[in-house]
């Protein structure tokens, strides 16, 4: 797919000051947030089908079939794709100061309200449909972005690099330290923790108003994971910023040997993380184990990650690339929309809002509805980005930005 790089046309008038031509949207970026949409959506839909969830604690009674797509989605997508968001919203954190010089504005203001933004947004979805919103942390951690929106590239490499350092050194620390209890006392630990379950899914399967009760009830253990997986959002956020201002992904045809080595290590290291996780998460190794696998596979979660992008952005230079490229790009364009509605879906699917399926549907029908939901959201999004600007919650979420209603 050929890189748009060229800027908008601008009008040049004397009454007009000399600013910056906006930046253009850059087809690559689109696409890795409509891919990135899949990868999300496979997570959360286990998530939210049933307690046992991804790698929580093993259900006994789930069949074969159900337990090896759980294991290659835990494999595959659990803590990757929330980073490749977090990547992504870094990177274009750049382009929304661009956006902001173009029109004369003060990006600070813009970039603050907009977060605000998010975190009402991220509280009304953890509220009403999903506790494991990423919304939220994104609208907390991105005022640290704000703060560091004038820093030079290579202070924010290195500040990623520290951050990553040390939040990956502390669960690490964790994990080893969890090998030291007995099996007997974590399979306790585990006792415990499923001993709650009969009563979620029967809060899940009530009403409307025990499934806002089920969700509050949640969110404290939600939100207390906001600092074990802060360190990672902050340090991908700041990778993105340092490729932004770089340019990075503006013309990946100059990086084509760099990316490919990134193919090559980030799988090397990132794959047998996140193969141990998901033999722990299933129960294989025993339940001292089921602490340390998720740490090793969050550690690990960044190199695969960075070996998706890059492998996602060379296979776009190819002509088959340039075909999903086409396809992918409208759901990125609207990811924010995307992503609310996958929640909303699964939740009239899912609990008393509608259906009432929770706990009732294995893992391998969750994911053929997940993947048909997803194939639906790519012919919605087409369609719906050749006739407007912009989805419909991006456009509320520009408006707050913008203080003013935006064109559609």
């Amino acid at each position: 797919m050929p890189t748009t790089t060229a800027a908008h046309e601008r009008t040049d008038r004397p009454d007009q000051p000399d600013r910056p031509d906006r930046p253009a949207r850059i087809p690559e970026v689109d696409a890795l947030r409509g891919f990135a949409l899949l990868g999300i959506l496979l997570v959360n839909a286990l998530m939210m089908a049933g307690p046992y969830g991804t790698g929580g604690a093993v259900d006994p009674d789930a069949s074969s079939l159900d337990r090896g797509v759980d294991g290659v989605v835990q494999a595959l997508a659990v803590g990757k794709f929330y980073l490749m968001f977090s990547f992504l919203f870094g990177y274009s954190f750049t382009l929304q100061q661009a956006s902001a010089a173009h029109d004369g504005a003060s990006p600070a203001p813009r970039m603050l309200r907009r977060t605000l933004g998010l975190l009402v947004l991220g509280v009304l979805h953890a509220v009403l449909l999903y506790t494991g919103d990423i919304l939220m942390t994104y609208a907390l951690l991105g005022l640290i972005l704000i703060a560091a929106r004038n820093c030079a590239p290579g202070t924010a490499l290195r500040a990623a690099r520290i951050v990553y350092g040390c939040a990956s050194a502390f669960l690490l620390l964790l994990g080893l330290g969890s090998l030291l209890v007995s099996d007997a006392e974590s399979a306790r630990a585990d006792e415990e923790l499923t001993s709650g379950f009969a009563a979620m899914v029967a809060d899940y399967r009530g009403d409307a108003a025990s499934v806002v009760q089920a969700n509050l009830g949640q969110l404290p253990d939600a939100l207390l994971a906001v600092p074990l997986m802060g360190g990672f959002v902050l340090a991908t956020f700041l990778t993105g910023l340092y490729c932004g201002k770089r340019r990075l992904l503006a013309d990946t045809g100059r990086h084509v040997a760099r990316m490919r080595r990134i193919c090559v290590l980030g799988t090397a290291v990132g794959l047998p993380g996140s193969l141990f996780m998901a033999v722990a998460a299933g129960g294989a190794l025993g339940p001292r184990w089921a602490l340390l696998g998720p740490v090793v596979g969050m550690v690990t979660a960044p190199a695969l990650t960075a070996a998706y992008v890059c492998g996602l952005l060379l296979f776009m230079k190819t002509a088959r690339g340039e075909r999903a490229a086409l396809l992918l790009a409208p759901a990125g364009r609207m990811a924010l929309t995307n992503y609310l509605s996958q929640s909303l879906v699964m939740a009239l699917v899912f609990t008393a809002y509608g259906l009432a399926l929770y706990d009732r549907l294995g893992a391998a029908v969750v994911v053929a509805g997940a993947l048909a939901l997803y194939g639906a959201q790519l012919v919605l999004s087409t369609w719906l980005m050749a006739r407007y600007r912009y989805g419909p919650v991006e456009w509320l979420l520009r408006a707050v930005t913008l203080a003013r209603l935006p064109r559609r």
